[in-house]
């Protein structure tokens, strides 16, 4: 029983990371989204060129749309949704973002508000920021470092269990 319904989850996620494929399809094409299946979950990723000016953590008016559809199709599934935001190894030094930790935690943090506005209950989101330190690229080449520029929503297929309490050892 608990095999089928770990089945049936699967299933779930799979179907709704084909509603977000092909609500991103152009941007899927253009090499911008990557939508991968793995061992937590459904993970999208979406370059951040395409989400924010360098520098800015507020959506530009063509994210807002594709991200409103997302958000759109995230409502309607019970699972946890992680918004990770990412950057390259360039430093930043601004009044709003003093280190790519702000930055990368403002970017999250905007495209956990628009999923909001669109729908998504706000219990099941976290946003946190990586800054740097998740790279996927190598920071050394301008493509690296243009790929390493994300965001990545987690759709978690694991609800959390009940926690238990780790006694120390007798």
């Amino acid at each position: 029983k608990a095999e089928a319904a770990r089945q049936q989850v699967k299933e779930l996620l799979r179907n709704k990371a084909k509603e977000i494929t092909e609500a991103l399809a152009p941007l899927v094409q253009q090499g911008q989204v990557r939508v991968t299946e793995g061992a937590l979950g459904i993970t999208v990723e979406i370059n951040a060129s395409v989400l924010f000016d360098s520098g800015e953590a507020r959506l530009q008016p063509l994210a807002v749309r594709a991200l409103t559809a997302v958000g759109q199709i995230l409502a309607t599934t019970d699972f946890p949704i992680t918004v990770e935001g990412h950057t390259d190894n360039a430093p930043i030094n601004t009044l709003l973002f003093p280190s790519n930790w702000e930055l990368s935690g403002a970017r999250a943090a905007s495209v956990v508000r628009l999923f909001i506005e669109n729908g998504v209950d706000p219990r099941r989101l976290t946003a946190t920021g990586y800054a740097e330190q998740r790279p996927v690229a190598d920071n050394a080449t301008p493509e690296g470092r243009q790929r390493n520029r994300r965001v990545a929503i987690n759709m978690e297929s694991r609800t959390p269990d009940n926690p238990v309490e780790l006694a120390l050892p007798q």
